[in-house]
């Protein structure tokens, strides 16, 4: 298996790949981050479910929503990267899509979307902005 150096886009991206493509599930190696990605993407309706599967590997299983055939997902962009870090304070959250959109923060107080790191005065790492 080859040495990724971004994880974080690797699941975002498998996960924009399975919704275009009309996938109904997809699997990722497991990391709590992406575990905790996975859990704000169920909490926003972009997502059905998600599982760990544990075995050789431990794996983590997503499944996308889809309504009418067509995914909910419309299109996802990763923001903070390993060369490039992107960080703003709990004022300089963006609105996605005005609104429509969310994006995902890993704060001291543990990876959530923008909005509740809002209401909870939070700011800190940008790390995708999804709609």
């Amino acid at each position: 298996m080859a040495v990724l150096t971004d994880p974080i886009a690797d699941f975002l991206t498998r996960f924009k790949n399975a919704a275009r493509a009309g996938n109904e599930e997809f699997s990722a190696p497991y990391s709590k981050i992406k575990a905790d990605i996975a859990n704000i993407l169920k909490e926003e309706g972009y997502i059905w479910n998600y599982e760990v599967v544990t075995g050789k590997r431990t794996e983590l299983k997503v499944k996308p929503k889809f309504v009418d055939g067509r995914p909910v997902l419309t299109d996802l962009k990763r923001v903070s990267t390993p060369g490039r870090r992107h960080y703003v304070g709990s004022t300089e959250i963006p609105r996605v899509m005005s609104g429509l959109g969310i994006s995902i923060l890993s704060t001291s107080k543990g990876v959530m979307s923008g909005g509740n790191a809002k209401r909870h005065k939070l700011g800190g790492e940008l790390l995708a902005n999804v709609w």
